[in-house]
């Protein structure tokens, strides 16, 4: 019996709301934008063919979804409206049949201007500026109202906090993250144990949401401006102009070029098909303007969208290929990780032949399967994933895939920690964690232990001279030197450097050691709480939750960690080792050389990450500047300074290098 009309359009108003509260207030979506787009238009399809079936609160009626709690509410000047879609050359026919229609164009007439901009795949945001000061940012929210988050884009480097005419201004523009700040975000995440991110814009849209805007800064995001409100008041006639004008005041801009009627269009279209493929961010689509306010403005807008602008949304390319094999990999940290071995297939500019599976959860909601053909798809145009089965060409006798139950490494039983996806091998004797952890520890921003490699780890736990951390401190020369590529001087250097290490602190310690989903800003915030590892090691798990910043998931973690046997006897290790189980400046209040002092770093450092330094100094009675004026006691230089370096020599401000500043801490270099 066929469905009702009144029933599906309820059926698709309770969908497209789950959808859009996935999408807009968890920053998690569930559906591709083509699959949401084509449940919105059957939507419009029953309401327009019957009327009484629209109701005010239908998801037609409206721009999105509600502001994220936690945020100050704003009002929007002027509605921030979305953009309907089209996805071929007859569907911008009819855009600008209507756009013609609606001015009382003929066909005699010459064909309409447009101005083309990459769509980018990001968050929109509006900014405000008085007098040339920003004062004012939010997200699109409902379209009427979003969440203030001016802190939050301050924290964005290419939004300038000052414009260099001191206008007022209102703009909107997006905010999103760049392939590879993307990758380093992912590497992060899998460094910590946990899950990575799947797109670029559900990252960018879950920083914007963090309430901390610290956290914020740590993902160096981007921002495009690509409108003016009320640009008439700017003397701006054409969008073209606008975006002259905003590049003018500073902001980056991409796009706005020249396009005249539906055939300059599709110009365009195939120019930045192959062009986007080389900007190193995701652009979805493009977005189509009436080059001229006027003509906008004469067109008006619907409640939802402007009648004068659309959206051209390139679809993302998949392909089918053999699925060979399902390959199970261990994490540093015990995550089992399921990866489709792949017939090689070109996707969207490479050749792929691994893609992610994500977790046993995903294996069973694909239903796939050894020898089955599957669609692949880069998800966010990055990530290689397997989206579908193509069931119809399974091969006979196909059969389920059996997630393990034992590590593929060590043999050990599989245990799925409560409240988390993930599934992990918990012996910290498997040698594929032992070697990884080894490689994590002595990591620049762990222990930092020049020379120790991950080719050189692999010898040495080869070759059973290390098995776990703590044999690193037992290394000798004698050992060392026999070693293939080592030899006399490399050996002592890596020996001296081992026993540089010692001396790290308790942070650098903590992260080093590599707990499940334990950091390097968590492990900071363990350090700076307990100061020492023997009051980190007898706290409870109820102790280390309350924290600030730490919460359930990591208590659980840490504390599991610390009281499981062979990690207290491993930490017993190394503090016979000599490695300090204190964090410098914190556990010694009374260490405070830098008391009143106003540093500023500039260039990169050896020894220590930007906000590790920056940590350390301040715990030593530091005030450490963004910049350089005639407070500043002195400037830290490392590699490839910038302006910071000239500004405090022609200030006369003294310049300290890292290796004097580490004498300066009371610390060996």
């Amino acid at each position: 019996m066929a469905q009702k009309p009144a029933e599906r359009a309820r059926e698709l108003r309770e969908e497209i709301r789950r959808h859009d509260h996935a999408y807009f207030v968890l920053a998690k979506p569930v559906i591709s934008d083509r699959d949401y787009d084509q449940l919105m238009a059957e939507l419009k399809a029953l309401e327009t063919a019957e009327p009484e079936l629209l109701t005010s609160d239908s998801p037609t009626q409206r721009v999105g979804g509600a502001p994220i709690e936690g945020f100050k509410t704003v009002r929007h000047s002027t509605p921030m409206l979305s953009l309907d879609n089209t996805y071929n050359e007859d569907e911008l026919k009819e855009f600008d049949a209507r756009a013609r229609r609606g001015l009382g164009l003929t066909a005699g007439d010459p064909p309409l201007v447009y101005a083309v901009e990459p769509k980018l795949d990001g968050v929109a945001v509006s900014l405000r500026y008085e007098g040339g000061q920003f004062v004012l940012g939010a997200t699109r929210g409902d379209g009427t109202q979003g969440d203030e988050i001016t802190t939050n884009l301050r924290t964005i480097r290419n939004i300038p906090l000052v414009l260099p005419e001191p206008v007022t201004v209102e703009l909107r523009g997006e905010v999103y993250m760049t392939h590879a700040v993307f990758k380093l975000v992912n590497d992060q995440a899998e460094a910590e144990g946990r899950e990575a991110y799947v797109n670029p814009r559900n990252t960018t849209a879950g920083t914007l949401k963090q309430l901390d805007p610290r956290s914020v800064a740590k993902r160096p995001l981007q921002f495009a401006a690509y409108a003016v409100v009320d640009p008439r008041r700017h003397g701006l006639k054409t969008q073209r102009q606008a975006l002259a004008f905003l590049r003018q005041l500073g902001f980056v801009s991409h796009g706005g070029e020249e396009a005249t009627g539906v055939a300059g269009v599709m110009t365009r279209v195939h120019e930045w098909e192959s062009k986007r493929a080389t900007l190193g961010f995701d652009v979805d689509g493009l977005v189509i303007k009436l080059d001229d306010f006027a003509l906008s403005a004469e067109l008006g807008a619907t409640s939802k969208f402007p009648r004068g602008a659309i959206a051209y949304k390139y679809a993302a390319e998949q392909k089918p290929t053999k699925l060979l094999d399902i390959m199970i990999t261990v994490g540093r940290t015990g995550a089992i990780t399921p990866t489709a071995v792949l017939e090689p297939v070109f996707v969207s500019g490479t050749t792929v032949s691994k893609a992610g599976l994500h977790n046993q959860d995903e294996i069973a909601r694909l239903d796939v399967r050894v020898g089955d053909t599957v669609l692949v798809e880069k998800a966010g145009e990055i990530i290689p994933k397997v989206m579908a089965v193509v069931k119809e060409l399974r091969p006979k006798g196909a059969k389920p895939f059996v997630y393990p139950t034992h590590c593929p490494g060590c043999g050990s039983e599989l245990v799925q920690p409560p409240g988390e996806v993930v599934i992990r091998c918990v012996n910290l004797a498997c040698p594929i964690q032992r070697d990884r952890t080894i490689m994590h520890y002595a990591s620049r921003g762990a222990m930092d232990i020049e020379g120790l490699g991950e080719k050189l780890v692999l010898t040495l736990s080869a070759e059973g001279l290390v098995r776990d951390v703590s044999d690193l401190y037992r290394l000798t020369v004698k050992e060392l030197v026999p070693l293939e590529r080592m030899g006399q001087k490399s050996a002592e250097n890596l020996v001296r450097g081992i026993e540089a290490s010692k001396d790290r602190g308790l942070t650098r310690l903590i992260y080093g050691l590599g707990m499940p989903h334990v950091g390097s800003t968590v492990a900071r915030v363990l350090a700076r709480h307990f100061r020492t590892m023997e009051v980190l090691q007898a706290a409870s798990e109820e102790e280390i939750e309350h924290v600030e910043g730490v919460g359930p998931v990591i208590a659980g973690a840490v504390y599991q960690f610390l009281n499981r046997k062979e990690n207290r006897a491993l930490l017993e290790r190394l503090r016979k080792a000599g490695v300090r189980m204190d964090e410098p400046g914190v556990a010694d209040r009374t260490h405070r050389p830098f008391e009143g002092q106003t540093i500023v770093v500039t260039g990169g450092l050896t020894h220590f990450t930007r906000e590790q330094i920056e940590e350390e100094l301040a715990a030593l009675g530091a005030k450490v500047a963004g910049s350089v004026s005639k407070k500043t006691s002195f400037v830290v230089v490392g590699e490839s300074p910038g302006t910071k370096k000239d500004k405090a020599e022609a200030l006369g401000i003294p310049i300290v290098s890292e290796a004097e500043l580490l004498e300066r801490m009371g610390r060996r270099s």
